[in-house]
């Protein structure tokens, strides 16, 4: 794995983390991120290196902005799409965005045929049965109370798994 792999790796757990946690992604990780993968590939590739990282820099932002524009992520989804394209370079952001648009959606299938009240009041009495005294104080998860909404990195995480596997 080289040093752009592994620092792109870095960025992804961190963002990964703050998403699940808060559903947002910090301006200071993605903003910090980019900087430093410009600041790498003068410093390692040169003008072809500038070159590479401004084009996987445009090729992580130009297809996350569309679906911003649409309302089906959030502006901090589209910076850390830009600042990981600028680490891994054109191709493999957009295998790693491919894969995370059809396992999000393979998500929001699941969740519209959990968010139904039937599947809910199936899951209430699982979880009745299993932890009882936390049935109660719990209820539904938050994402399920927010309606489809859920963390991006939910499926960019397994994406990016899928992407690297295969590139």
């Amino acid at each position: 794995m080289t040093f752009s792999y592994g620092a792109a790796l870095i960025v992804l757990g961190v963002a990964f983390w703050h998403d699940v946690k808060s559903m947002i992604i910090p301006n200071w990780l993605t903003a910090s991120a980019c900087a430093a993968a410009w600041i790498y590939s003068v410093f390692t590739g040169g003008v072809e290196g500038v070159l590479k990282v401004l084009l996987g820099t445009a090729i992580g932002l130009l297809p996350m902005l569309f679906l911003y524009v649409l309302k089906g992520i959030g502006a901090g989804d589209v910076k850390l799409f830009a600042a990981l394209g600028a680490w891994i370079g054109a191709e493999l952001i957009f295998q790693l965005f491919i894969y995370s648009v059809l396992i999000a959606g393979m998500i929001g299938v699941v969740f519209m045929v959990v968010y139904r009240p039937f599947f809910q009041r199936v899951f209430t009495m699982i979880l009745s049965s299993v932890l009882p005294a936390a049935a109660g104080r719990m209820g539904f998860p938050r994402v399920w109370q927010q309606g489809t909404k859920f963390p991006f990195m939910l499926a960019v995480a397994p994406g990016a798994a899928v992407a690297w596997y295969f590139y």
